[in-house]
């Protein structure tokens, strides 16, 4: 359930929130105080497109914040994006706007437009005047049956668009390996030369490091040899550093018998000697180890030369060519039989097929079984709708072929005219027809849809009187298992409400904000008398708004009633 709406520097909205409860919540208001704009705020927060105009003049930055209560499928759906709930179980949905820039926070983590999208299709379905249009398209009717035939057909649907998507893949690869004899014969010599090319360099890892570092040291052979003796004349013992250690110890041992704390000075003198002693020792041995080899010298070279060249043919470490040689052997292995090979990945493409048809048979025996009974709960919807007479049909029509949806297309017919035969929507619904199809389709589906909220805006697109009445009961019904937010222009349909908010534009003179407010008893009288058309508040007006806000209270609780007796009748039956 949408608990709140918090709405910040957003056109005319100064700053307002609004606190939702539950059942049938209706806003109103004069033409242009800004009804559309609270959706248009829910839609924002929800990712939809953010213009610069939309910013309240003289403001940098806009906020909308939505606060909703959880369940357990909204937990499991934080649980796989990696978010936590609230106290609660609440979810807050916020986004900070400016020009060039949006973030997007769900539960104070932030996170992208994508993740809010797909949040927010467990959480509420916003039903607008786009939306009326969209049942002219017969994917939007493949889309509501599957929705009424539940999980089941979901989960098939899901599968099948893996199993398409497999297939395709696999028929693709095939249609690239179609190689004939003269390619194949081209691709073969080359992959032959290339394997063994890298075969015969006989490559190993790190090799490459090792023959650089002897590289370097033999090309710089001369100038280390130079340093090295250099250090060893300073240190050594023909008059350096060991000559003039070993008179330092005989004058401190001539001494010692004298004093004896020169002893540990002499002590400490003999350790530094047999380290230098240590050290000259190994850098001789270095010296007569290190003697430049010509021979083995450019061996190393051509070795590294080798390795460099096929670093540009093949990879750029010894690694990368190592992978790239087993990768052609493969390949070669592949051409090597290649009909075999070819007719392995026919045998896939034709499994991964028939995997797909039987998930798509599945369906469309979920489907065809679905069709007939949503008929009949769409037919009976729509004459509770003021439809004088209703023929509605679902067709559904094989594909050619698969496709990631399934096997088949379907098509919702209607006639509304007797002796007129079943035609599509298109040709035959006018806009406020189209808007109480919908309705019909959104009372049947919620008693299978586990959204809690929902929103309709311009549901009451071209009705009035009667229909108007008949489109309020049927909000009223969907409003006794959801959560329902409506904005309306009728009476009929205001009526109805359990919440009711007027939304109103104030102004100084100078400054202009749209503001929010939930009506008590009396004030909901007043605003439903200037819906039915009352300039001023007379008492037979408010006595009109009186009689019609009590026939929608007799109409909820024979709703109502009937909903008891049937939990009753249920019970006993148990």
């Amino acid at each position: 359930m949408l608990q709140s709406l918090h709405v910040k520097n957003l056109a005319l909205m100064e700053e307002t929130e609004v606190s939702f409860g539950p059942g049938l919540n209706i806003l109103t208001g004069e033409t242009g105080a800004g009804k559309s704009l609270l959706i248009d705020s829910v839609n924002l927060a929800l990712g939809a497109k953010f213009e610069k105009e939309m910013l309240r003049k003289g403001t940098e930055q806009a906020l909308v914040e939505l606060c909703f209560s959880g369940n357990e499928k909204i937990r499991q759906k934080l649980a796989e994006m990696d978010l936590e709930p609230l106290e609660d179980n609440e979810v807050l949905i916020a986004r900070k706007m400016q020009v060039g820039k949006s973030v997007f926070r769900i539960n104070g983590e932030v996170v992208t437009a994508k993740q809010v999208r797909e949040l927010a299709e467990v959480l509420i379905d916003i039903h607008g005047q786009h939306e009326h249009q969209s049942l002219l398209h017969k994917r939007k009717h493949l889309e509501i049956l599957d929705s009424f035939g539940g999980e089941k057909a979901l989960m098939l649907r899901q599968e099948i668009r893996e199993r398409y998507d497999m297939w395709k893949a696999s028929l693709k690869k095939l249609e690239q390996e179609s190689l004939d004899d003269k390619e194949r014969a081209r691709e073969q010599s080359l992959a032959e030369y290339e394997v063994r090319e890298i075969n015969e360099s006989s490559l190993k890892p790190g090799e490459d490091v090792q023959l650089e570092e002897t590289y370097r040291r033999m090309a710089n052979s001369q100038r280390i040899t130079e340093a090295l003796n250099e250090c060893y004349s300073i240190t050594g013992e023909n008059d350096g550093a060991g000559n003039a250690l070993s008179r330092g110890l005989r004058a401190l041992s001539s001494v010692t018998d004298f004093d004896p704390g020169i002893a540990g000075l002499e002590e400490q003198l003999v350790e530094v000697d047999d380290l230098l002693a240590d050290f000259n020792r190994e850098l001789s041995n270095y010296l007569r180890d290190s003697q430049f080899d010509e021979e083995n010298f450019r061996e190393v070279t051509q070795r590294l030369d080798l390795i460099n060249r096929l670093k540009g043919k093949y990879g750029n470490t010894i690694e990368d060519i190592i992978a790239y040689g087993e990768e052609r052997q493969t390949y070669l292995d592949k051409l090597s039989d290649y009909d075999a090979y070819r007719s392995g990945l026919e045998a896939q493409c034709e499994q991964q097929k028939r995997l797909l048809e039987q998930s798509c048979s599945k369906l469309s025996e979920i489907r065809n079984e679905n069709a007939v009974l949503l008929e009949k709960r769409l037919t009976d919807a729509l004459l509770n709708l003021n439809f004088l007479t209703v023929q509605f049909e679902i067709s559904i029509h094989s594909l050619e072929e698969l496709s990631e949806t399934g096997g088949e297309e379907v098509e919702f017919l209607i006639s509304t005219n007797p002796g007129e035969p079943v035609r599509p929507l298109g040709m035959v619904a006018s806009g406020g027809e189209l808007s109480r199809i919908m309705l019909a389709i959104k009372t049947v589906l919620a008693q299978r849809d586990e959204i809690d909220a929902l929103i309709f805006d311009e549901i009451d697109t071209g009705i009035s009187g009667r229909t108007a009445w008949q489109v309020s009961k049927q909000l009223g019904q969907v409003a006794g298992v959801h959560q329902v937010i409506c904005i309306t222009h009728l009476a009929q349909i205001a009526a109805m409400a359990d919440n009711h908010f007027v939304i109103e534009k104030q102004t100084d003179g100078s400054n202009t904000v749209t503001r929010v407010r939930m009506l008590n008893e009396q004030d909901s009288l007043g605003e439903l008398a200037r819906l039915l058309g009352s300039e001023h508040l007379t008492e037979a007006a408010l006595g009109n708004a009186k009689d019609m806000r009590k026939q929608a209270l007799e109409i909820k609780s024979d709703r109502k009633s009937a909903r008891q007796a049937k939990i009753f009748k249920q019970k006993n039956t148990e």
